[in-house]
C-alpha cells in the first residue's frame, strides 16, 4: 500500500487515502507521521482486496515535522 492523498493531519495523527500497487485498491485509514510507520508499517499493510503487500521498490513519504520534534 502507498499514500495517495493524506485528507487530514492531527499533530503526527492522519487520516489518509491508501492505494494498492498491484490491484489500484483505494481504501481510506489512519496512521501516525513518524518514520518508523513510513518505513515498516505502510509497506507491511496488506491490500484488502487482493493480499498483497508493497514491492520491494517501495519508497516512503517523508515525514511533516522532523523525528523528534514535539509538536
Amino acid at each position: 500500500m502507498k499514500i495517495k492523498e493524506i485528507l487530514w493531519q492531527s499533530r503526527r495523527d492522519f487520516g489518509a487515502t491508501f492505494e494498492c500497487e498491484n490491484c489500484s485498491f483505494i481504501h481510506e485509514a489512519r496512521g501516525y507521521d513518524d518514520a518508523f510507520f513510513h518505513n515498516n508499517v505502510i509497506p507491511k499493510m496488506e491490500c484488502p482486496e487482493c493480499g498483497k503487500k508493497a514491492p520491494e521498490s517501495y519508497r516512503p513519504l517523508a515525514t511533516k515535522y522532523p523525528e523528534g520534534m514535539q509538536i
